[in-house]
């Protein structure tokens, strides 16, 4: 994958995350201020982007979103398909 190959999958990502969030948020804010780990003025403000602002937003070179499973005990069991022996 060429370096103009991932930049265009990270606007990609942008765009699909920025247009889920706004979904999102337009439907039922406090479940996605929870689902998305956003706070409260970054919902609003995600929801009231034109669609203008929202190119604009996702045309940027560093992803916007970010996962939330920090710790490796966790990535571990999401992972781990083998049946545990005992």
């Amino acid at each position: 994958m060429t370096n103009e190959q991932l930049l265009a999958e990270i606007r990609e990502a942008n765009l699909t995350y920025l247009m889920l969030a706004q979904t999102l948020i337009r439907q039922d804010k406090a479940e996605a201020v929870f689902r998305l780990g956003l706070n409260e003025d970054a919902a609003d403000i995600l929801s009231s982007l034109s669609a203008a602002q929202v190119m604009k937003l996702a045309s940027r070179n560093t992803l916007l979103c970010s996962f939330r499973v920090d710790d490796n005990l966790v990535w571990s069991l999401l992972t781990n398909h083998a049946p545990s022996k005992v």
